[in-house]
Parts: C-alpha cells; structure tokens; sequence
C-alpha cells in the first residue's frame, strides 16, 4: 500500500507522524494554550481532556497502517505548534482525501497552516487513485478559507451541516482541488 511520507521538511517547518504516548503530553498543552482560539470552530474542544488527547493519538499510528488517515504534528522551532491531517471523509468520493488544520494561536498569520496544507496537497497526488483534495470548513471561519483560496482551490459546493461549534453558521463551505489544476499551478510556479 502507498503511504504518504511519515515526515515532511519544510525549510523551518516539520511535519511527523505523531509518536503516540511520547507526544502526549505536548500536544495537551498545546490543545490546553489553544482552547479559546479553537473553540468557535472546533466541536471536540468541548470534551477536551487528557484522556480524550491520549485516546487520539493512541488511534493515530492504526489509521495511518491501513490508510485511512495520515495525521502530522506541525512542528517549528523544535515544538509542536499545531496538527495536520490528509483523510479520507465518510462523504468523500472515492477518489478524493480531504484535509484538516489547526494552530496555536501564537503560529497564525505567518503562512504555516498554507505550507503544511500545500505540502499535503503534494502527498495527496502521489498517492494512486486520488483525483481531488478537499478542504471543508464553515464559511464564516475566514482563516480557514483562506488557506484553500491561497493554493489554488476553488470553491465546489456549499451544503448545510449541523452546527456543532459555537461559532458554526449550519452550512460547510467545500474547497477542491483536483490533480490536474495541481499540476497545472506547478508547473506555472516553476515558470515564475
């Protein structure tokens, strides 16, 4: 089975696969200094606990061996400053992985989202069988729309969701972007 890269260099970013137990204790704190930042968006912040971030990661290294979800730490400066996911979604097509994000408050605005979601982009199309990634997000959380609306995506559908979050408007905003206008981007940005 094709796999993405367990780690990706991006000059002074890293992505990794998470290593269980050992980043437990990281990824709390990060999660425990991020709360209000994710809370708006992110419905698991409200059962938030150390068990519940042990239970993640202790499923993490599973879902990557049978291919249904690649989760990384976004690491820069040596720490862990948020997550990434390449996944396939219960409404995804079979041909299609979507991707997920979120950062600690004191690593926005400064691009790291947008690399961490080019580079999953990257791992995405070379994996056999993928002819589209998706980003999925409610519309009014702008700063998540703008990572897919910087590398190229365009928008697909909007449906209605249920909003669990605080924030949640009750519609999902559907970004994608398919191996072709990839590759077409690319190669435009090789020409530049």
């Amino acid at each position: 089975m094709d796999l993405p890269s367990p780690v990706i260099e991006l000059d002074d970013l890293t992505l990794r696969r998470f290593d269980g137990e050992a980043d437990v204790p990281e990824l709390f704190r990060v999660i425990e200094e991020s709360l209000e930042h994710l809370r708006p968006w992110m419905p698991w912040v409200a059962e938030h606990s150390l068990g519940m971030t042990t239970a993640f990661l202790a499923g993490r290294a599973e879902r990557w061996a049978v291919g249904e979800e690649f989760t990384y730490a976004i690491v820069q400066g040596g720490a862990i400053v948020g997550t990434c996911q390449l996944y396939r979604h219960e409404g995804s097509s079979g041909g299609g992985l979507e991707i997920g994000y979120w950062l600690h408050p004191a690593a926005t605005g400064r691009g790291v989202a947008t690399r961490a979601a080019r580079a999953l982009v990257a791992q995405a199309f070379r994996l056999p069988g993928v002819d589209h990634v998706d980003v999925v997000h409610d519309p009014a959380n702008r700063a998540s729309g703008a990572v897919p609306a910087r590398l190229g995506f365009t928008e697909h559908l909007r449906r209605p969701a249920e909003a669990i979050a605080p924030a949640e408007s009750g519609e999902e905003l559907v970004w994608r972007i398919t191996r072709g206008q990839a590759a077409a981007l690319a190669a435009e940005a090789g020409q530049a």
